[in-house]
């Protein structure tokens, strides 16, 4: 399994298990959270904590942009970006 998978495995099931709208439906990878109903701007806060925790990033407010928290691939994006330049530095 890639990084990008277990990423993407752990901000899912990071997903379904705080946001029980999320287990409702079947949540593709690519399904906007924001506009699904999945989540609110308190669920992205939520979000926040959760990375920052799980994979031991600091998010400033510029990473806390829809571009970002849109779905589970461009969170589990975002997140594999920031530990390759976590990595490096």
């Amino acid at each position: 399994m890639s990084q990008l998978d277990e990423i993407r495995s752990q901000v899912r099931t990071f997903i379904l298990k705080q946001f029980p709208v999320a287990q409702r439906t079947s949540l593709g990878d690519a399904e906007s959270l924001v506009e699904s109903g999945i989540i609110d701007s308190m669920g992205v806060l939520e979000l926040v904590t959760f990375i920052e925790a799980e994979f031991d990033l600091v998010l400033s407010d510029e990473d806390v942009v829809s571009e970002n928290f849109d779905s589970i691939a461009t969170i589990s994006s975002f997140i594999e970006e920031r530990l390759a330049i976590s990595s490096e530095g």
